[in-house]
């Protein structure tokens, strides 16, 4: 039987999360997604997602600190986290989020099925 691999998206962006949502459970992925970043180690928890998607511009909790207390957390820091955002400067903020890998948006579907394929294989 084979498991399918689960996949959490944090976006404030309803168009980003449904799209995704679209690509990777045609991929073959399940997926959940969340407009906030609340409670985010509860929320993580509740799914243990086998990669994360991180936007940088979530309401309340923003992107680096819920990425942070994702890693911080001894539970699900092992879950990979992919910060994603239109920001220039993805790559710093990734870095000081402590996330492990980045996809700038927009992106293309063939990047966003590569940079899955890459952590979940």
């Amino acid at each position: 039987m084979v498991v399918t691999k689960k996949v959490f998206v944090f976006d404030d962006n309803r168009d980003i999360l449904d799209l995704c949502t679209f690509i990777l459970e045609d991929a073959g992925y399940e997926i959940k997604t969340s407009e906030n970043a609340n409670n985010i180690e509860e929320q993580v928890a509740a799914y243990m997602p086998d990669l994360i998607f991180m936007d940088n511009w979530l309401p309340d909790l923003g992107g680096i600190q819920a990425t942070k207390a994702l890693k911080n957390h001894p539970d699900l820091k092992h879950i990979p986290v992919i910060y994603f955002s239109a920001n220039n400067d993805i790559s710093s903020l990734a870095d000081e989020a402590g996330a492990d890998s980045y996809l700038s948006k927009p992106f293309d579907i063939a990047a966003l099925e590569e940079i899955v394929k890459k952590h979940l294989s």
